[in-house]
């Protein structure tokens, strides 16, 4: 039994899926045993195979790339304990005009903010659009959300910082319990 899934993603993120010499598509291709039909005018995907499960990944990833991330970012989805969150940001602004505003909160002064909460989360966040995404393991991606969803609603960068480091602590002391 064969299946399909259609999903659209930015026409300036096609070339970025295809890849040089289509060396992308086909790495996630051979992956995943799925195949990619791309209409790269109107930024439509349809993933074929056989397998539904390696569809979803395949969808996960593609939707990754669509939303800003770097291909061997977006690969990391392949791998079962791998998840990606997307937040978007209307819901978080009032009107278009803070939008650059708030994006700026998240990112930081040549990205500093961003990877700060990346190091101390041990995930990948991309801004891109009107989203912010997030690639990690789900229990990171739940902490990354949260000091991401602090910042956009205006709390002191230092504040985010310290709550993000006093939980890495917590979880490491959990860990050394744990083990």
């Amino acid at each position: 039994m064969e299946f399909a899934y259609e999903l659209k993603i930015p026409k300036e993120r096609i070339a970025v899926l295809i890849g040089k010499d289509g060396e992308i598509k086909q790495e996630l291709e051979d992956a995943t045993k799925v195949s990619m039909n791309i209409d790269s005018k109107e930024g439509d995907i349809t993933l074929t195979g056989e397998d539904s499960i390696k569809i979803y990944s395949l969808r996960e990833v593609v939707k990754a790339i669509g939303r800003g991330f770097n291909p061997e970012i977006a690969k990391l989805l392949l791998k079962q304990d791998y998840a990606l969150e997307v937040l978007p940001l209307m819901d978080y602004v009032k009107n278009k005009g803070h939008l650059e505003r708030i994006k700026g909160r998240v990112i930081g002064a040549n990205g500093k903010s961003r990877e700060t909460i990346e190091h101390l989360t041990q995930t990948y966040i991309c801004v891109y659009g009107k989203t912010i995404s997030i690639i990690g393991l789900p229990e990171d991606i739940v902490i990354a959300k949260k000091a991401v969803e602090s910042l956009l609603q205006g709390s002191p960068h230092s504040n985010v910082y310290r709550w993000l480091e006093k939980n890495m602590k917590k979880r490491k002391q959990q860990e050394i319990a744990d083990w």
